[in-house]
């Protein structure tokens, strides 16, 4: 955004604009929703840093130490420093304030941080081999909503946890949540190689429902031995 358009969406904000000037900027904002959009995060800027340093208040000293900073430090030459218009100082307090925000508030972790999954390798023998290498070809391909009933086909004929496993993922990566959940909690009720790999995915599949409290109950139950017990643990950091 250059400095024009944040002058203007300044003026337009404080009712500074002519009757005709501000009738012609409603017209672009109607016809321009990217400008539009431009202007609502502007003014979500200036909220911000109105609950965050009491900006209507303190704007003037704010710019006067900006000013003070600009002179000790943007010199060329004795005589020649560079100057700021007064509305830049708004873009400079914007960016400290984002950043601020950005380091003191770290967001949550999201699903697709994590859902990063081994590739299938399926070896059995027999009538559904077919099916199977279908299965494994599309499911590395992540192409989930194909491999959904060729596994299914498989589970009929022969259940096994690593079938499962990679079942139930294809069913969370696909939103279905609910079925994908059952499938990991048989996994973890057995004591097969796939029961920590299938209640970390359930922690996954809490995250996916932003449920950070569920997600972060589930992790605390992975034991350290765990393989992956470092994406585990980095997990419960970004979660605390």
């Amino acid at each position: 955004m250059n400095e024009d358009k944040y002058l203007l969406f300044d003026q337009y904000l404080q009712g500074e604009l002519s009757d005709e000037a501000q009738l012609d900027f409603e017209n672009q904002l109607l016809e321009n929703p990217e400008l539009a959009s431009e202007l609502n995060s502007f003014k979500e800027v200036q909220l911000q840093l109105e609950n965050k340093f009491a900006f209507a208040s303190e704007r003037n000293a704010f710019e006067a130490n900006l000013k003070n900073i600009s002179d000790a430090h943007f010199k060329s030459g004795k005589s020649k420093v560079i100057s700021l218009k007064p509305w830049t100082y708004l873009v400079a307090a914007s960016v400290v304030l984002l950043l601020g925000l950005f380091l003191f508030n770290p967001s949550k972790p999201g699903f697709e941080d994590y859902n990063q999954y081994e590739n299938a390798y399926l070896t059995e023998r027999g009538d559904e081999v077919a099916n199977l290498k279908q299965a494994e070809i599309a499911f590395n391909a992540k192409d989930y909503k194909t491999a959904i009933p060729l596994f299914e086909a498989i589970l009929k004929e022969k259940k096994s946890p690593e079938i499962q496993y990679f079942y139930g993922i294809s069913l969370l990566e696909n939103d279905q949540i609910e079925k994908a959940e059952v499938v990991f909690n048989e996994i973890k009720s057995g004591n097969s190689v796939y029961k920590n790999k299938a209640i970390y995915v359930l922690a996954l599949a809490k995250l996916k429902q932003k449920d950070y409290k569920g997600c972060q109950e589930i992790l605390l139950t992975i034991p350290a031995d765990y393989e992956n017990y470092n994406q585990v643990q980095e997990l419960l950091d970004r979660l605390d």
